[in-house]
């Protein structure tokens, strides 16, 4: 073969091959963030469902349960830094800072306070130890280039963690 009529072979095919090997790439960073965040919000439920699960029913004596409102900041916290919100766990490509949805099922509210035998709750209407409580973080997932990676603009990653009441300490 005369290597003067194969100069351009190698270009073309290396353009050929170009536009998928640039999806390829960003194809798994994105499959990467995806499953960093993921991760994030299921360390975020866990740590939500722990601060859920310790202490007394209100009205107790001793260290109380968290509020709904405390167990959601605690998993916002988690997720974004309180103090710099230029610096978080969870990572997106809107400019919007867009912390997880947390729901806390019972809600802190069920937890009436009975009397206690032993360490265990007895009376009440409300929560007893060895009870469920169930944290679920939903997060909005912002991909990087959506069109082309064919998934739709966003993702709904969720995570779910439950754990059960603990006594006293």
């Amino acid at each position: 073969m005369d290597l003067k009529r194969q100069s351009g072979a190698s270009a073309v095919e290396f353009a050929i091959l170009l536009p998928f090997l640039v999806l390829l790439v960003f194809g798994i960073i994105e499959f990467g963030l995806l499953l960093y965040n993921q991760q994030v919000i299921t360390n975020a439920s866990r740590e939500g469902a722990r601060a859920a699960i310790v202490g007394h029913c209100p009205g107790a004596v001793g260290i109380t349960r968290k509020t709904d409102a405390e167990i959601r900041q605690i998993v916002t916290d988690y997720c974004i830094n309180p103090n710099d919100t230029t610096k978080k766990r969870l990572i997106t490509f809107s400019n919007t800072n867009n912390p997880p949805a947390t729901t806390i099922d019972p809600s802190r509210t069920d937890c009436t306070p009975g009397h206690e035998v032993l360490g265990v709750w007895t009376g009440g209407s409300g929560m007893t130890v060895g009870d469920d409580v169930t944290v679920t973080v939903t997060y909005s997932y912002t991909f990087l280039l959506p069109t082309i990676l064919g998934f739709g603009p966003t993702k709904l990653l969720t995570a779910k963690t439950v754990m059960k009441m603990e006594s006293a300490p």
